[in-house]
Formats: structure tokens, C-alpha cells, sequence
């Protein structure tokens, strides 16, 4: 059966061949909630794990995990907590990895960040692969004592390719050829909407036409929503202009939105790197998210 869209395929596959490994732990962390909090809590529900931080007479009954060690006294240090659990953790031989998808600068998040450049420092086994738009991390990685993260290491998912996902599509629910390529090419490649739209022709037996609607939807209420209420106003005319030109010419939007190319050039820079328009043809640009102009038109107010 075809799974509901959710994380990150990149991020799922690393996860699942990670935890066919015996000395490596994956652990999703939800960004909006207290992260570190959260680690604790999911290390020491593993009943191996759990068995080890005993033996280490590590105390964590201060924070409501039921790990009680009789005699010990309880941490109350969140941080302290992790660091003892990690230090037990790599006599063992074991590793963690800590995901994150979709992130974002919250609180909660930039916390967590500050705490992992300590363990990091510490030389603990724990490593950090997170997901998000360009814009949200190039956001936290600018955050006073976060600038760490410049160093680490990134790749940038390009647009998956249409043909793969179209042989994919034409396997999964026995298509023709030019069938199976339409169905492909409404996603614009983008991972997340290859999901939705798999999805919702699974759970209708195969007929990608009749859950267009559907699709049009869950793109615009998981994804369109946010992204739009985060965009200036200048943004936001911008992509105006693009969804009323036909031809995504440069000259004929700036005609339709009756500004010139110096006014132009900043907010298409911007829209570039927040992953919405592409530019790479010269003199033209072009939207990056399926059905992402007719949200623009529906929703631009003028």
C-alpha cells in the first residue's frame, strides 16, 4: 500500500538503512517541541538502551522517563543527562543519529543546536542530519553562537527527474507511456508533491484525474499556505506577474507588472534561493512548485 506523504524520501532512506545497523540509533525529533527533552526521552525508551543507562546508573527520574536508578541521585540537567547517556552509549559501540525534517529557526530548535556543538566539541558519538527549505536553514545557521553549521556539510536535492518518476508511476499503476509522463510532469519533480500525488492515485484505484482537486489541495494547505504567508509584498507581486505571463519572460513580466529590471533583479534573486522560481534560462524565469502560479492567483490581493 502506498504510504501517506510525510518525511523526506532522502531522509527516509538513510534512516531505514542506518537501523538495519546494530550500532546505530535514528531518532526523529519534532522541531516545535523541546528537543532535547525529546532525545532523552526516545534513547531511554529502547529497552537496550535503557538497560545500559541503568547499568551506568545514570538517574533520569528527574525528568519523568520512569529510568530510576535506586541510591543515585537523579539528574536534573537536561544536557548533563545527554552527555552521560552518549558517553554509556559509545562504550558500547553505539551510535546516534538525530533527524530532523523540515526545520526551521523556533526556539526550541536554536536550543537544541547550542547543545549539539557542545557534544559535538565533546568528540560523543551523535550526528545531526536535518531537511528544510534553503531560506529556513540559511536562517538558523546565521544565528549569533550557531555559525558552526556553515561548516557542515550540504546537499542541495535538485528536482527529481521526470522520466524516473514517470517509470515509477507507469510500474506502480500500469500506465502507458504518455499517461505515466502527464502524471510525472505534474509534479515539476518536486519529492513532496511525487508523494501526494502517488498517494492519492493509490487510494483511488489508479486514476490520477480524478484526485487532482485532492492534490491541488494538500499542496496548498501543507505546503502553499506557509509558504506564501512568509513572503513580502514584493514577493508576492512578483509572482503575480509571473503567473499572468505566459511565457516567463523576464521583459514581458516586468511590462505586466510596469516596473524595470533594477526593481526586478532583487526579488528574483530572492525568489531563486527560497526555492520558488528557477533562472536558469537566461531572460526567463520560471516556477519551481507545481500548480504553484494558480495558488498565486487565487490568493494575490491586490
Amino acid at each position: 500500500m502506498c504510504k501517506k506523504p510525510g518525511k523526506t524520501v532522502f531522509m527516509t532512506e538513510i534512516a531505514k538503512k542506518l537501523n538495519k545497523k546494530g550500532d546505530w540509533i535514528v531518532a526523529e525529533l519534532n522541531p516545535e517541541k523541546d528537543m532535547l527533552l525529546g532525545l532523552a526521552a526516545k534513547l531511554s525508551s529502547e529497552n537496550e538502551l535503557a538497560r545500559i543507562f541503568k547499568a551506568a546508573k545514570i538517574n533520569l527520574s528527574f525528568f519523568g522517563f520512569g529510568l530510576e536508578v535506586t541510591g543515585q541521585t537523579p539528574i536534573t540537567d537536561i544536557e548533563t543527562a545527554i552527555t552521560k547517556m552518549m558517553e554509556s552509549l559509545r562504550k558500547h559501540g553505539k551510535r546516534v543519529l538525530i533527524t530532523v525534517d523540515e526545520v526551521t529557526s523556533t526556539q526550541t530548535m536554536r536550543e537544541f543546536a547550542s547543545a549539539f556543538q557542545i557534544f559535538v566539541r565533546q568528540d560523543l558519538p551523535i550526528f545531526l542530519l536535518m531537511t528544510g527549505l534553503y531560506e529556513n536553514v540559511n536562517v538558523l545557521q546565521n544565528e549569533k553562537n550557531l555559525t558552526f553549521l556553515y561548516r557542515a556539510p550540504k546537499i542541495e536535492l535538485k528536482p527529481l527527474n521526470i522520466g524516473t518518476i514517470a517509470k515509477n508511476y507507469k510500474g506502480k499503476f500500469k500506465l502507458d507511456d504518455d499517461t505515466a509522463l502527464h502524471m510525472a510532469k505534474l509534479t515539476r519533480g518536486y519529492s513532496f508533491a511525487f508523494q501526494v500525488l502517488g498517494y492519492f492515485t493509490w487510494e483511488n484505484d489508479g486514476d490520477y484525474e480524478g484526485i487532482l482537486s485532492d492534490y491541488k489541495q494538500y499542496l496548498d494547505d501543507y505546503v502553499y499556505d506557509k509558504i506564501w504567508s512568509e513572503l513580502s509584498r514584493g514577493d508576492k507581486r512578483i509572482l503575480y506577474g509571473m503567473a499572468k505571463c505566459e511565457n516567463g519572460k523576464i521583459s514581458s513580466i516586468r511590462e505586466i507588472l510596469g516596473i524595470e529590471t533594477n526593481e526586478f533583479n532583487p526579488y528574483r534573486k530572492r525568489l531563486i534561493k527560497k526555492g520558488i522560481v528557477n533562472g536558469d534560462e537566461r531572460g526567463y524565469v520560471k516556477f519551481v512548485l507545481p500548480l504553484f502560479e494558480q495558488y498565486v492567483l487565487e490568493n494575490y490581493d491586490e
